[in-house]
């Protein structure tokens, strides 16, 4: 997103680190546009005046396998759900949006999913339409 020009507010639990060369090509992407990117722990201050909150759920299995530790850490981040009190931190007029598949009340409320901010299924439609392109493409 960095490359179309907008400012970005990246929230994930500490414990769940990223990747360092994306982290890296997302920093030089915004440097090069001219654009904000922030990394925070915190997910009220990522959603305060959002225009639109792009939802992905993160997983801890890439940095253990032990169940106990996954649990342990899930558990503690059972409050890092996209809910209505976090949606009225953003704009007015913002948009949630999210890949899909969703889990409904685990990461996002149904409520949120869908209500008035909601672009999930028209988000999802287009997606359709973009993976017919690359097949029509890659078939011929």
């Amino acid at each position: 997103m960095p490359r179309f020009g907008l400012d970005i507010t990246l929230a994930h639990p500490p414990e769940f680190k990223l990747m360092p060369d994306v982290m890296a090509r997302a920093e030089a992407e915004a440097k090069a546009a001219g654009v904000g990117f922030e990394v925070v722990d915190d997910m009220d201050e990522a959603f305060k005046d959002a225009d639109i909150i792009y939802a992905k759920s993160w997983g801890c299995m890439n940095h253990t396998d032990d169940p106990d530790e996954i649990t342990r850490i899930t558990k503690k981040y059972e409050h890092w759900i996209t809910d209505d009190r976090k949606m009225a931190l953003t704009k007015e007029d913002s948009i949630y949006m999210h890949p899909l598949p969703a889990e409904r009340d685990v990461e996002v409320t149904s409520s949120v999913m869908d209500g008035k901010h909601s672009v999930v299924f028209d988000e999802a439609e287009n997606r359709l339409h973009a993976q017919k392109a690359v097949m029509a493409l890659t078939m011929n």
